[in-house]
C-alpha cells in the first residue's frame, strides 16, 4: 500500500489505496488512523457523494446534539428550581398546555 502526502491550501490531505475485502470491509491505513486518533472500535459515518466514499470519525455524542449556551442555562435554572421544591407535576403540564 502507498500512501502519498500531499498539501493543499488550508489542510494536510493524504491518500491511500485500500482494496475492499470480505463484508465490503475497508483498511484505514494506520498512520492515518494515528494521526487522527482513531481506534478499533470507534464509530465511523459512511457517506456517499455522487462517486466518493466519504468516511468520518463518529463520536457518541455529536457537537450538534449537545446543548447550546442558552439551553444549558435553562436546564441549570430548572435543577435549581426543583432543588427549591418549585415543579410542576406532568399531568398539570400537559392539561396547560392542551396536550
Amino acid at each position: 500500500m502507498t500512501v502519498r502526502a500531499r498539501t493543499t491550501n488550508r489542510r494536510r490531505e493524504v491518500r491511500a489505496v485500500s482494496r475492499l475485502g470480505q463484508r465490503r470491509q475497508v483498511v484505514i491505513p494506520k498512520s492515518i488512523c494515528n494521526e487522527l486518533g482513531i481506534r478499533q472500535g470507534d464509530f465511523v459515518e459512511v457517506t456517499r457523494r455522487k462517486d466518493q466514499v466519504v468516511i468520518r470519525l463518529k463520536k457518541l455524542v455529536d457537537p450538534e446534539d449537545t446543548l447550546t449556551p442558552d439551553e444549558e442555562k435553562a436546564v441549570e435554572r430548572g435543577f435549581r428550581q426543583l432543588k427549591r421544591g418549585e415543579y410542576v407535576d406532568w399531568e398539570a403540564l400537559k392539561n396547560e398546555l392542551g396536550l
